[in-house]
């Protein structure tokens, strides 16, 4: 089943990149009494997440901060060392990168896809949403493209 609006974030550990290497972060403490806009690309260095999906958030990390938003987190099914290394590659300081390398948060979502006919494994849905003290406000899934998941709409969602 697909999370859905008015749902509440699922109580996970994902890993970032701490200085001493991957850290665990606990969903429960990362959404708790805070706007968090949490964006999931199927993989970072990808083209379309590169070129098109990670910059929108990049370039208007102020204007959602503006808008009430109090962390902005990137996720995708990599492992800790890739996200670190897009995040740095992306100049995405202001974007928290989580890595969710089993694609455990994603299954949990009911936002994951297979994507081995392309080599790939299984992996995430392109998706954005805004989260309020865990519970989802806004849900937008991309099939192809991405509108439902830009920064753009999440800005006009807000």
């Amino acid at each position: 089943m697909t999370i859905a609006e008015g749902d509440r974030i699922p109580e996970m550990t994902l890993k970032t990149n701490g200085a001493n290497g991957p850290e665990d972060i606990a969903t429960g403490d990362l959404f708790k009494g805070k706007k968090v806009v949490l964006f999931a690309v199927p993989g970072a260095f990808t083209p379309g997440c590169s070129n098109t999906h990670m910059p929108g958030f990049v370039t208007q990390a102020d204007e959602l901060k503006q808008k009430g938003v109090d962390e902005i987190v990137c996720t995708a099914v990599n492992d800790a060392f890739v996200m670190d290394a897009w995040q740095k590659d992306q100049n995405a300081e202001a974007i928290t990168m989580l890595a969710d390398g089993n694609a455990d948060f994603a299954k949990a979502l009911g936002l994951d896809m297979d994507a081995s006919g392309g080599g790939m494994g299984p992996r995430s849905k392109r998706y954005a949403m805004i989260v309020n003290d865990g519970v989802v406000e806004y849900l937008g899934v991309d099939g192809k493209g991405v509108e439902e998941s830009s920064a753009e709409t999440v800005l006009s969602k807000l």
